[in-house]
């Protein structure tokens, strides 16, 4: 039995790569060579950030933006910044099925190429490797929804206090 309300796609689900490419690469180290004579102890920091957007019918660029800041006492030792990026044929999918492989299954592929692009700049750049650790984007994703969720019934709450029932 199979609800009315749902279309019974199971079938026509697509997922395909169509393309993965460095969308932006950048590294600076901002106090070289005086940083290559301390002791090498550094306070590393990551970010990510993930966007996409629509190009066609089925078919979405997602961009995983990784930021790695080395420091070794306060002063930055190098600042790697790289947008990996790719395009997928997607079909198929409801609205927050599409959601979730936008935003946990495609950044979840793109990682191992940021990953490596990373650390190609850190280890060119005269520094020891790096290699960042693994990421759940499944639980970053899961953050993200509940946060969003959250802040529509502050909202919520906020416009009712404000517009009392008489």
């Amino acid at each position: 039995m199979s609800d009315s309300s749902t279309p019974a796609n199971d079938g026509n689900r697509q997922f395909a790569i169509q393309k993965i490419y460095t969308r932006d690469i950048s590294f600076e180290t901002p106090n070289s060579p005086q940083v290559f004579t301390e002791k090498w102890e550094p306070s590393v920091s990551v970010d990510l950030a993930t966007n996409g957007q629509r190009l066609a019918d089925g078919v979405h660029e997602v961009v995983l933006s990784v930021t790695v800041t080395a420091k070794v006492k306060e002063r930055t030792a190098y600042l790697a910044e790289v947008q990996q990026a790719g395009i997928f044929n997607i079909a198929g999918l409801q609205e927050q099925e599409l959601a979730h492989a936008l935003g946990s299954f495609c950044p979840n592929i793109l990682f191992p190429y940021a990953r490596e692009a990373v650390s190609d700049l850190v280890l060119r750049g005269g520094f020891p490797q790096l290699i960042l650790a693994p990421v759940n984007f499944d639980a970053l994703y899961q953050q993200h929804v509940q946060q969003l969720q959250e802040k529509q019934n502050q909202e919520k709450q906020k416009q009712a206090a404000a517009n009392p029932v008489h």
